[in-house]
């Protein structure tokens, strides 16, 4: 272990003392026993309601059913499932272990599933019955795969293998006690970024922890807030804003399948929503919908202060920026100032955030473009690490300990912080992060070659705000009938990258446009891909 990380590690030791997620949970079910910590919303209407107490106990019971399987502290656990009870309650189940729950994007396809559960050891799985087969025929080092009853609420036809998830309880007082320790990892998610294969970051207890404080104080939350989360549960806004937010408060969640704009209201209204994360994608779904009078939805965590959806929505907007290598919010915007148009908000105590210029390494002055760096304390509110994987390590922090976001930002008129260019090599596809670099490399492994070089980059869309293409020169072997070509390539994508990673169009073109050093000039192929027709 460094330097760095034992103090890290001394310090979590007096800023959580004797604390980790099972601690916080029995607090909740010793002071508000009767409290809904989680309620299933599904899509029949027919919700599911889980007290502090109740949900307490049912995780003590599946922590069992996991221990007499075999699993033990430090085992990691592949969750790879839409939202559902069952991976919420599976979770938090293998925190009281001291395991890891590594949770999935479902919309990842074979080789995927298999770097996912290769790379992070997994000893099993819990999955629904519809990406049974992926799993089982990808994850093949797995020792046991558990399938839940259904698919997020909707029948299912039973796979053909696998353990029921009723399987899983057991008999909660055969679960060895065990002691709090903040700084054991406590999950597992990937992220994109703006490297080849996705990065497995580990978030500790002490980082839910550090969440449920900051994160909820940022947001306004208290014991009576209410948080819908629609946004999928393997990522750090639902698990952390929503879920761990309201832990920290001994608030709610509302967990729903999906997003649904018809249903928006009326659950908020069922309910009384107070709390609701919003992106782009949000605003143009419900863009049709009546805006009732009265309702109770009261913040809008968002992106920016975007003062126009405030008028529409008649809810405050809090702005911050994050990433799941942050934990919460490392910028944020309050309740008392006015807040500018466009801004990200300023630091959130806790952290140190510098804009440098990526070239120099000079810190930047008020209005230049910079890279956004954060310094804070691994584990407590930044990740961890990235799980075996040194070089991502080693080329994210600097020696003194910052970490380098990869997001460019300035900083404006009274400390206010803008959110200016992100690296156009990562793409945001309806609010799910794609390597250009990742589909690129996938797309030169096109069975019998072909591809010369190959450029993806981002095209505007309607709805998702952003799509991949695909630029082609033709190497040697290559069809010469372009659309059979490109339609070969689209294909190969789709059978080994998620969905909303595999490029919508693939243009076959004699040349790239270079910039300086014979450098793609992908703000030009951009260009070119937008004056294309809709994809």
């Amino acid at each position: 272990m460094s330097m760095d990380l034992d103090i890290a590690v001394g310090a979590a030791e007096f800023d959580f003392a004797d604390q980790d997620i099972p601690q916080r949970l029995r607090h909740w079910a010793r002071v508000k026993p009767d409290h809904p910590f989680m309620i299933w919303e599904p899509r029949s209407g027919e919700d599911k309601r889980w007290t502090y107490s109740a949900f307490d106990a049912e995780t003590s019971r599946i922590a069992a059913g996991l221990y007499a399987k075999g699993v033990r502290k430090h085992d990691k656990i592949m969750i790879h499932a839409e939202n559902c009870p069952e991976m919420v309650l599976a979770w938090y189940a293998c925190a009281k272990i001291g395991a890891v729950g590594v949770t999935t994007n479902t919309r990842s396809v074979g080789g995927e599933i298999a770097y996912f559960a290769g790379h992070t050891e997994a000893v099993g799985a819990i999955t629904q019955p519809k990406f049974y087969e992926e799993i089982k025929a990808h994850a093949k080092a797995l020792k046991w795969i558990v399938v839940t009853d259904d698919n997020s609420g909707e029948t299912a036809d039973a796979p053909s293998g696998g353990d029921k998830f009723a399987s899983l309880y057991g008999d909660a007082a055969s679960l060895p006690a065990r002691s709090a320790e903040p700084m054991l990892p406590a999950g597992i998610m990937f992220t994109s970024g703006t490297t080849s294969l996705p990065k497995a970051v580990v978030h500790t207890h002490a980082n839910a922890l550090w969440s449920g404080t900051m994160g909820s104080s940022s947001m306004g939350m208290n014991g009576d807030s209410v948080y819908l989360g629609f946004l999928p549960f393997f990522h750090v806004n639902c698990q952390s804003w929503a879920f761990w937010g309201s832990l920290g408060v001994g608030g709610t969640a509302v967990l729903m399948p999906k997003f649904s704009a018809s249903r928006f209201w009326a659950v908020i209204e069922k309910y009384q929503v107070s709390h609701c994360s919003m992106i782009p994608f949000v605003f143009k779904a419900i863009g049709m919908e009546a805006v009732p009078e009265q309702h109770s939805l009261k913040v809008m965590p968002m992106g920016i202060i975007w003062k126009d959806i405030e008028g529409w929505l008649k809810a405050k907007s809090f702005a911050s920026w994050g990433m799941t290598e942050t934990v919460t919010h490392a910028t944020r915007s309050d309740f008392v100032s006015d807040w500018p148009q466009g801004s990200i908000g300023k630091p959130t105590p806790g952290y140190h955030l510098a804009v440098v210029n990526p070239e120099t390494g000079a810190t930047c002055k008020k209005g230049e473009i910079g890279e956004l760096w954060v310094q804070g304390t691994r584990g407590v509110n930044l990740f961890l690490e990235y799980y075996k994987n040194p070089e991502a390590m080693a080329k994210a922090f600097t020696p003194n300990g910052w970490f380098k976001t990869g997001d460019m930002v300035h900083v404006g008129d009274e400390g206010n912080f803008y959110f200016s260019d992100r690296d156009k090599d990562a793409l945001k596809v309806g609010g799910e992060n794609v390597s250009a670099r990742q589909v690129e490399e996938v797309c030169m492994q096109v069975p019998g070659g072909g591809i010369g070089e190959v450029a993806v980059v981002a095209k505007a869309h309607d709805m998702l705000d952003m799509v991949p293409v695909a630029f082609v020169i033709k190497g040697w072997g290559a069809p010469e009938d372009n659309a059979v070509f490109a339609q070969t390539i689209i294909d190969h994508c789709k059978a080994n990258l998620a969905d909303f990673k595999v490029p919508r169009a693939v243009y076959i073109v004699d040349e790239f446009p270079r910039a300086t050093l014979d450098k793609v000039a992908k703000n030009l192929l951009r260009e070119m891909a937008d004056d294309m027709p809709a994809v």
